[in-house]
């Protein structure tokens, strides 16, 4: 890196949690703000060199991030429209209800039993895949796949034994 963009990289560290805390006070929401607190970074960035002559950044800063807010602020106005009813045909209601039931049942399975199985079937990922993400070994995978599995299988309601493959709805 060069001394322009360590001095970016200083100057984006020492002023980003203050520059979120007020992008909050003008969006209200903590994830809208991370946003627009990445967009004034990045734009500062694009323009470091000249931006770094100045005597206040911080200043600069705060205008870009006033700036990036009200330009996301029109684009909602002029993109969003509020209503009453939703236009979207939703999905099949046994399939909802099912999805609702399966995911509470995730829950209920400890951290890294439900990481494997989101990551192992939902994900699609290889035994392979999901222990190397995971720092487990393969056989591990393995194992816990199979219990937590069979785990589900008790909370739905179903027999402990699959019926077919890898399917939680054995």
């Amino acid at each position: 890196m060069s001394g322009a963009d360590d001095d970016f990289a200083e100057y984006a560290r020492a002023s980003a949690s203050q520059l979120r805390r007020t992008a909050y006070l003008l969006c209200r929401d903590w994830d809208l703000a991370a946003d627009l607190t990445q967009t004034t970074l990045a734009r500062m960035f694009v323009r470091w060199h000249q931006i770094s002559r100045r005597d206040n950044p911080h200043a600069y800063a705060r205008q870009v991030l006033s700036r990036a807010f009200l330009d996301h602020h029109r684009a909602k106005r002029s993109h969003e429209v509020v209503t009453a009813e939703f236009n979207d045909v939703p999905g099949r209601h046994e399939d909802a209800d099912l999805r609702l039931t399966l995911i509470d049942a995730l829950g209920r399975l400890p951290p890294r039993d439900r990481a494997i199985v989101v990551l192992r079937y939902w994900e699609d990922l290889s035994v392979e895949a999901v222990a190397e993400i995971l720092g487990l070994p393969a056989g591990t995978v393995t194992s816990q796949s199979a219990r937590s599995l069979t785990r589900l299988r008790h909370l739905l309601g179903r027999s402990a034994e699959p019926t077919s493959g890898n399917s939680l709805f054995g």
